[in-house]
């Protein structure tokens, strides 16, 4: 099991910028993807952005494609989300998980999550 939490979210001016942190520790070596996912109130949880552990391949929900970047740090064991030009929509819970299936986006196919961060957008 791998044990994650993340950290950075809180409350952003619509049009700017925030920095997410997702941490894994336990059986960090049995990942393969990590993703961003999110929920809003009242609504599903959400594909944001995920990328595999070598870093060759990213892949993004059309709604923050040019806005979010994902990225990882192997040597620290974390994985980011920086987000930019937020928008009111953006907020929601964001979630990490990670995936020992490799350039997965769906929410069945991720193994361990995270507690969440919450992100409130203000118009």
């Amino acid at each position: 099991q791998v044990h994650l939490v993340e950290s950075g979210g809180g409350l952003v001016q619509a049009g700017g910028s925030l920095r997410l942190s997702c941490a894994a520790s336990g059986r960090t070596f049995s990942w393969y993807t990590m993703g961003w996912f999110r929920q809003a109130p009242g609504k599903e949880r959400e594909f944001v952005a995920a990328i595999v552990w070598s870093g060759g391949w990213t892949f993004y929900a059309d709604s923050v494609k040019g806005r979010f970047t994902i990225s990882r740090d192997n040597a620290k064991n974390t994985v980011d989300l920086q987000m930019n030009s937020v928008k009111p929509d953006d907020t929601a819970i964001y979630y990490c998980a990670v995936s020992v299936t490799p350039r997965v986006i769906t929410t069945t196919q991720y193994n361990d999550w995270g507690q969440g961060t919450q992100v409130t957008v203000s118009s």
